[in-house]
């Protein structure tokens, strides 16, 4: 498979293509990386150096990709934050032109915008624009609980809560969406949850909830998902695969004691994921 990646850059650490690229090639895929920022590190850090790409540089990239004749071979494109609507538009292009030239080809968008205790976290107008103008354009979408109550206007208090904003945000568009770090009335303490919901059912892996919450989590687990799921085609499979290998790699970044993904030290569970835990029907 050729996946598209239109996302920042660091050069230390593991966050945007800095973390997808990796995984995609470790199962075997070709990726082209397209950079939106070229960072020192990730912002959580506070400080941080190197250049955001204008718009018009990146589309500028893509625009080369096109004048070799390949565009049209890209089986995905992936894409993670956005900080400017600008951004968004040459991604949507990017989409545009690739499913122009490939019907069959798949977006899969991570609508970053914001985590439960750090509130929205990018510039205003984003998660509107996020909602309002790109989610409806993907086939899949990987929000976090906290970006899908935004996406779908509705607090998920229960897991038919969440199934319920789900649906709403599906009748905008997007055929997938996998829902991370769930936290529900349901869920006994010290659980968290993964549920992924398409045509075909809705499904749920529950793990122990890790005392660690790293930078670049989401854009690994989209860049997995999307992976699985364009491979097999099922939903439960990938939500299995997906999950199994990221807890592996959050329990060697904890048993490292660092703040920076362990992708390497843990390669062999996202290559070859293990069987630990196991997606259950909701419906």
């Amino acid at each position: 498979m050729k996946i598209l990646s239109i996302q920042s850059s660091v050069a230390y650490g593991h966050v945007g293509n800095s973390a997808a690229v990796f995984p995609l090639q470790r199962l075997g895929h070709e990726v082209w990386p397209v950079l939106t920022v070229h960072f020192s590190n990730h912002t959580g850090y506070g400080a941080w150096r190197g250049p955001l790409l204008a718009p018009a540089d990146v589309a500028e990239v893509i625009a080369g990709i096109a004048d070799r004749g390949v565009l049209g071979d890209a089986d995905v494109v992936l894409s993670g934050y956005q900080g400017d609507p600008a951004m968004g538009a040459v991604i949507l292009d990017a989409v545009t032109s690739v499913k122009t030239l490939n019907p069959g080809a798949l977006y899969c968008c991570d609508p970053v915008m914001g985590d439960v205790g750090r509130g929205m976290f990018v510039r205003p107008g984003i998660p509107e624009y996020l909602r309002d103008v790109v989610v409806p354009r993907a086939d899949i979408v990987t929000p976090n609980q906290f970006e899908l109550e935004f996406l779908a206007g509705r607090r998920t208090n229960t897991i038919g809560d969440l199934l319920a904003a789900v649906d709403t945000v599906r009748a905008t568009g997007p055929r997938h969406v996998l829902v991370t770090s769930v936290l529900h009335d349901d869920l006994p303490a010290g659980a968290l949850e993964v549920v992924a919901v398409s045509d075909a059912g809705a499904w749920a892996v529950t793990t122990p909830l890790l005392p660690i919450n790293p930078n670049g989590g989401g854009d690994i687990t989209a860049a997995l998902y999307l992976a699985h799921l364009a491979t097999t085609g099922s939903p439960a499979t990938a939500l299995e695969r997906t999950t199994n290998s990221i807890f592996a790699v959050l329990e060697a970044t904890l048993a490292a004691g660092t703040r920076e993904l362990q992708l390497v030290t843990a390669q062999s569970a996202i290559a070859d994921p293990p069987t630990r835990f196991a997606a259950r029907r909701l419906r």
